[in-house]
């Protein structure tokens, strides 16, 4: 009887857990759907590219959303129980909280092992197999967004215009870039050809200006300067955020937990940056370990009797998972600031919410009143009598 049991409350939890996982993933997605529908319009990126690029971000996407997606389900479950009066019957028939909560537990375990996978190994591979995704893609289709006659801003800090451009593609003739990153003194260059060149060991576009001429214009306009040139490279900085990245640049999201701690480790290492690391080393376990108290705050909270079950459900789940994240956001903060150890920092939203749930676990298995909890002792008043 026992099994069927856990059975049936695996079921209930597990048939809302997917659902949850699977819309929460997707308004994560749609946050980025602008960004997609750009790259599909106006770069011309295959739809094969965009479902590489998004099977990319999805682990840093299920990071968040399964321990979310764990907390809501297993609210709703437990509501929906109370509501049934299922939980009475369950205790009637000499089934106490704690076994209860031992399907939850499995699920709990089996969701934190996953997010730790997840977040151990395969977060930091897709980070840096994101950007050379991109690298790539704008060393196959910078140059698709730019049509001649017509002036382009896709270059951060650059206006560009091309007079004419070859069927091939391969180079533009009748070139003119307005250079505005240097906003002291910014520049106008014209050259005969110029041409889209990738850089695969430093990972960095380039537009390569050949004939040509930089003419400045001293902010005051007293004075004018013309410097002419035969090979003129400028980096160019994509509205998808490329950067200079190579495996000796990983940044700290980039890092798996080997190379984090070998990071650390480095002599000299300023603390700032050494504290970053720290933060990004603690955050491997602490976001997955959010599994398992997130069940244990749930059962309790879950079996109280009220009506709307899902609504109350989810909206005391994004509570919960609010104020979490809001003190560990707050807890790195302080962390980054030099305030407090990382350990500290990250661990304590926790373990403050690990003990909550053991808390309300064992008041709701010994079911407690809440003002029994509450109840302060009373104080002996002396009353003069005359």
């Amino acid at each position: 009887m026992r099994k069927i049991i856990n059975r049936y409350i695996l079921l209930e939890i597990t048939v809302p857990f997917f659902i949850i996982l699977f819309v929460l993933t997707f308004v994560l997605l749609m946050g980025r759907i602008f960004q997609i529908t750009e790259l599909i319009m106006n770069k011309g990126i295959s739809a094969w590219s965009i479902l590489n690029l998004i099977a990319h971000l999805m682990p840093n996407f299920l990071l968040f959303t399964l321990p979310i997606a764990l907390l809501i389900a297993i609210l709703i479950a437990m509501g929906r129980f109370s509501a049934d009066n299922e939980i009475t019957a369950l205790k009637t028939s000499g089934v106490s909280l704690l076994q209860i909560y031992y399907p939850v537990a499995v699920a709990s375990l089996v969701t934190f092992l996953i997010t730790v996978v997840i977040g151990y190994y395969l977060v930091p591979h897709s980070n840096f197999a994101t950007k050379k995704l991109l690298f790539e893609l704008a060393q196959q289709n910078a140059t698709i967004g730019i049509k001649e006659k017509t002036f382009n801003t896709n270059f951060r800090g650059l206006l560009f215009y091309a007079d004419k451009i070859p069927t091939s593609g391969e180079y533009m003739e009748g070139v003119l870039v307005a250079d505005r990153r240097l906003t002291g003194e910014p520049s106008t260059i014209l050259a005969k050809k110029a041409y889209i060149v990738a850089d695969p060991v430093t990972m960095i576009v380039k537009l390569r200006l050949a004939d040509g001429s930089i003419h400045t214009v001293s902010p005051d306009l007293k004075s004018y300067r013309k410097i002419d040139f035969k090979i003129y490279d400028i980096h160019l900085d994509l509205s998808y955020a490329l950067a200079a990245i190579s495996e000796e640049a990983k940044s700290s999201t980039e890092m798996t937990m080997t190379e984090l701690l070998e990071k650390i480790r480095t002599p000299g290492l300023d603390a700032p940056v050494r504290r970053e690391l720290s933060i990004e080393a603690h955050k491997k376990f602490s976001i997955p370990f959010s599994c398992i108290f997130f069940g244990l705050l749930a059962v309790p909270m879950g079996i109280r009797s009220h009506r709307a079950v899902k609504s109350r459900g989810f909206a005391l789940g994004m509570i919960i998972v609010s104020a979490y994240y809001l003190l560990r956001i707050g807890g790195e903060a302080l962390v980054e600031t030099g305030y407090l150890l990382p350990s500290l920092g990250v661990w304590a939203p926790n373990i403050f919410f690990t003990v909550l749930g053991i808390l309300l676990l064992i008041i709701a298995h010994r079911e407690w009143p809440l003002t029994r909890i509450l109840r302060f002792p009373r104080l002996p008043v002396k009353i003069n009598q005359r």
